[in-house]
């Protein structure tokens, strides 16, 4: 199995709980449904039981948020499937240029991708897109690094 180019199938297989730190009742993100070196894409199915849901709308903290755990995402998918190795805290050093132009509504589905701009000693500076049936609700720049603790 090439991990570094995994198939559709083998990304629905993983249970997205063993890629990120986070867990429920805070898991922004349902499944990763793309890796690779440039990119990385996400779905989630928003549900009135979020708890970003508010009045049957998924709610901006909420779309931060799961831009955040697309970045967890691919740092999980990198650490257990091509470095063999433990899953590490990533933190959001710096979100720029946000533009929210709509929220998901509970019941939908959006699909969010990350690609990667540069990755230079420890930080990874990347775009993020927030997709609905191919209507872009946010985008942003974001800035992270990951710590070396486990």
């Amino acid at each position: 199995m090439d991990y570094t180019h995994p198939t559709e199938d083998f990304l629905k297989s993983i249970d997205i709980h063993t890629l990120l730190p986070q867990q429920e009742p805070f898991v922004m993100i349902s499944e990763l449904t793309h890796y690779d070196d440039a990119q990385v894409k996400t779905r989630m199915h928003v549900t009135d039981e979020n708890i970003f849901s508010v009045n049957g709308q998924f709610a901006t903290a909420g779309m931060i948020e799961n831009i955040a755990q697309t970045c967890a995402a691919r740092i999980g998918y990198v650490n257990k499937y091509i470095l063999k190795k433990g899953i590490q805290i990533g933190v959001i050093a710096a979100v720029r240029d946000l533009k929210v132009l709509g929220h998901p509504h509970a019941g939908s589905t959006i699909d969010t991708t990350l690609s990667i701009v540069a990755e230079v000693m420890g930080m990874t500076l990347a775009e993020a897109k927030i997709e609905e049936d191919g209507k872009v609700l946010a985008t942003s720049q974001v800035k992270l690094s990951v710590s070396e603790t486990k």
